[in-house]
C-alpha cells in the first residue's frame, strides 16, 4: 500500500492532474465545520480560542521566540555557505519573472495589505499606549524622541528579517523539492527524505490540509480586516459612514476582483496587479517624504535602523522572563504566530515564482529586500505622524482610541497637501494589495487541491476564491471575525513543528546533492568541460593499453566541445 500512494498520481486529459479528492473533500469539510461554528456560535468560538491561543503563547511563547530566531540563522548559513549556489530547478534553468516582477509579487503576496493597515497604526500605538501590553521594552514618556526610537525598532522588528526568513524556509523547501526533485507545488512535497515515499499517503494530504485551512482562514481575516479599512477610506473621502452592509458590499467587489485575476494566471493577473501596486506604493511614499518633514524621515530611518540591527539579537531572544511578557504575548508572539500561520500560503507562491533561482539569491532577496522596503515604508509614514505627535500639530494617539485603527492611515494623510488624491490613493493600494493577495491565495488552494498543478483547474481557483469573501462576509456580520483571527494563530503552533521538520528534509536533501551542483556556474561549467577532457584522455589510454588505435575506434580522440563539456559533433 505504501509503495503505490507513493506514485505519481495518474494524468488526466491533456497532461492535467486531476482533483485531489481527498485534500480537498476533508478541506472543504472542515472549513464548512468551522464557518458553522463561527457563525453560529461567535461568542463560544471566541472565548474557547481565546483561552487556547493564551495557554499556547504563556506555556511556548518561549519555543515561537527560539525558533522563529533560528530560522533566520538556518537561512543565513545556506545563503552563505557552499549550498547557496545550488538552483530551485535543474542545473540550467534560468529564472521565469523578471527581478522586479519577482519582488513586487512576493512582497505585495506576503505583506502589502499588512503594511497599509500598521504602517501608521502599529509604531503610534507603541509611542502613544497607556496599557502595559502595547508598550515595548525601554520605552519612557511617550512625548520623548527617545521613545518614538524605541517604537519604531520594534516595528522593524514584527516586519522585518523575521517574518520573512519564515517565508524563505518554507519558500525554499518547496520550491527546491518541486522544481529540482519533481515534488510537485506541495506542502508535503518537501517531506520525501523524512517521509521515504509515504509523503502522498496520509500524512502528506493531512500537512496540506493544515496549510489549506490555514491559508483560507488567514486570507478571509484579512480580507475582513482589509474591507473595514476601505470602508474607513471611503467614509473619510465621502463621508458615507461606517456600515457592515457596505463593507460586505466591498468584500464582493474584492471577491469578484481577485477571482477574475486569479483565472487569468500568475504570468498575467498576479504579476500585472503586483508591477501597478509596487508603482502607486512608490508614488504615495514619495510624495509623502517630499512634503513631509524630510529631514526628519531620513533621521528616522537611519536611526531606527542603526538601533533595530544594533538590538536585535536582544531582541530575537527576549521572552520576558525578567519583565515584559505582557508585550511580547500581545505584539511579539502573537506575529510570530500570525506569519507562521501565513507561511503555507506565501511559502508556497513565493516557491511557484522563485523556479529558476540559486538558494543564495532566494535568501537574499526573499529576506534583505522586503525588508528593507518595510523599513522605509515605516520611517515615511510613521515618521509623517510621529512629526506630528511629537510636535503637537495633531493627537493621532487620541485618533486611535477613538477612531480606530483604520483610521490612522487617512488621518495622517488628511494634514498633508493633496489630502484628497493621497487619500484615494492609499484606499487603492489597500483593495490591491489584498486582491493580490487573495488572487495568489486561491491559486495556492488551488494547487494543493490538485496535487500540485502549477496551474490548477479554474473552476478550483474560482471555488477557493469565493470561499475566501463568503468566509469573511459571514463571520464579520456574526461577529465571529476576531475568534477566526486567533483560530488561525492556534494553527501555527503545530504547523511551526511542521516547518522545523521541513528544514530537517531539506538539510538532507542538500547534503546529498553532488558536489559540482553546490558550485558557482562559472565554476561548474569549467569543472565538467575539464571532466568531459579528462574522460576522453582516460578512453585513449585504455585503448592504448589494449592495443587499439584511438582514432580507429572514436574517429576523433580529441572533439570540440561546447562551454558545458558536451561534444558539439557526432564524432
Amino acid at each position: 500500500m505504501q509503495r503505490e500512494s507513493a506514485q505519481p498520481p495518474p494524468e488526466g486529459r491533456d497532461g492535467h492532474l486531476p482533483l485531489d479528492k481527498v485534500t480537498f473533500g476533508v478541506a472543504a469539510g472542515v472549513a464548512v465545520a468551522f464557518l458553522l461554528w463561527g457563525t453560529l456560535d461567535s461568542e463560544g468560538m471566541g472565548t474557547g480560542t481565546t483561552k487556547v491561543l493564551g495557554w499556547l503563547e504563556s506555556t511556548f511563547g518561549w519555543l515561537f521566540i527560539l525558533v522563529s530566531a533560528s530560522f533566520l540563522l538556518f537561512s543565513g548559513y545556506l545563503a552563505t555557505t557552499r549550498y547557496g549556489n545550488i538552483k530551485l530547478g535543474p542545473d540550467d534553468s534560468e529564472p521565469e519573472f523578471s527581478t522586479f516582477s519577482w519582488v513586487s509579487m512576493m512582497f505585495a503576496t506576503g505583506m502589502g495589505i499588512g503594511l497599509m493597515f500598521w504602517g501608521v497604526a502599529e509604531p503610534l500605538t507603541y509611542l502613544t499606549a497607556t496599557d502595559a501590553s502595547s508598550i515595548p521594552p525601554g520605552r519612557g514618556d511617550p512625548s520623548t524622541p527617545d521613545s518614538a526610537r524605541v517604537a519604531m525598532e520594534y516595528a522593524f522588528f514584527h516586519w522585518g528579517f523575521h517574518p520573512w526568513s519564515m517565508y524563505a524556509v518554507i519558500g525554499l523547501a518547496i520550491g527546491y523539492f518541486a522544481y529540482r526533485k519533481g515534488t510537485g507545488n506541495l506542502v508535503s512535497g518537501a517531506f520525501g527524505p523524512l517521509l521515504k515515499g509515504r509523503e502522498k499517503g496520509g500524512a502528506g494530504k493531512a500537512i496540506d490540509v493544515i496549510a489549506i485551512f490555514a491559508t483560507l482562514f488567514g486570507s478571509a481575516t484579512s480580507l475582513g480586516l482589509g474591507a473595514l479599512q476601505i470602508t474607513g477610506g471611503l467614509d473619510d473621502v465621502f463621508g458615507s459612514g461606517d456600515s457592515k452592509w457596505l463593507t460586505v458590499v466591498v468584500i464582493a467587489v474584492l471577491t469578484l476582483c481577485f477571482v477574475l485575476s486569479a483565472v487569468t494566471g500568475i504570468e498575467k493577473g498576479v504579476q500585472l496587479l503586483s508591477n501597478a501596486n509596487a508603482i502607486a506604493a512608490v508614488l504615495l511614499v514619495f510624495f509623502l517624504f517630499v512634503v513631509g518633514p524630510t529631514v526628519f524621515i531620513l533621521s528616522t530611518f537611519t536611526e531606527s535602523l542603526g538601533g533595530y540591527l544594533t538590538h536585535l539579537p536582544t531582541m530575537s531572544f527576549r521572552t520576558g522572563a525578567f519583565g515584559g511578557s505582557e508585550f511580547l504575548s500581545t505584539w511579539t508572539i502573537f506575529y510570530w504566530a500570525w506569519w507562521i500561520s501565513w507561511t503555507p500560503f506565501v511559502g508556497m507562491f513565493i516557491a511557484r515564482i522563485s523556479k529558476g533561482r540559486t538558494i543564495r539569491q532566494f535568501v537574499v532577496y526573499v529576506i534583505l529586500v522586503p525588508s528593507v522596503v518595510s523599513f522605509v515604508w515605516f520611517s515615511i509614514l510613521a515618521g509623517a505622524a510621529f512629526d506630528l505627535q511629537l510636535s503637537g500639530a495633531k493627537d493621532l494617539g487620541a485618533v486611535l482610541v477613538d477612531e480606530g485603527t483604520e483610521s490612522a492611515l487617512f488621518t495622517t494623510l488628511r494634514e498633508y497637501p493633496l489630502a484628497s488624491i493621497t487619500v484615494v490613493l492609499a484606499v487603492f493600494l489597500v483593495a490591491i494589495f489584498f486582491i493580490t493577495g487573495a488572487d495568489s491565495a486561491s491559486i495556492v488552494m488551488g494547487m494543493l487541491s490538485q496535487h500540485g498543478k502549477e496551474e490548477p483547474m479554474r473552476w478550483l481557483v474560482i471555488f477557493w476564491g469565493v470561499a475566501q469573501g463568503a468566509v469573511a462576509a459571514v463571520l464579520l456580520f456574526s461577529g465571529g471575525l476576531g475568534a477566526l483571527q486567533t483560530l488561525v494563530i492556534i494553527v501555527a503552533g503545530p504547523f511551526m513543528l511542521v516547518i522545523c521538520a521541513m528544514c530537517v528534509s531539506l538539510m538532507k536533501s542538500l547534503r546529498a546533492e553532488p558536489y559540482e551542483s553546490t558550485l558557482p556556474s562559472r565554476v561548474r561549467k569549467a569543472v565538467l568541460h575539464a571532466q568531459h577532457y579528462d574522460s576522453i584522455e582516460n578512453q585513449t589510454v585504455a585503448l592504448a593499453a589494449l592495443g587499439a588505435d584511438p582514432e580507429e575506434v572514436t574517429g576523433d580522440p580529441m572533439p570540440e566541445v561546447d562551454v558545458e563539456g558536451r561534444p558539439t559533433s557526432a564524432g
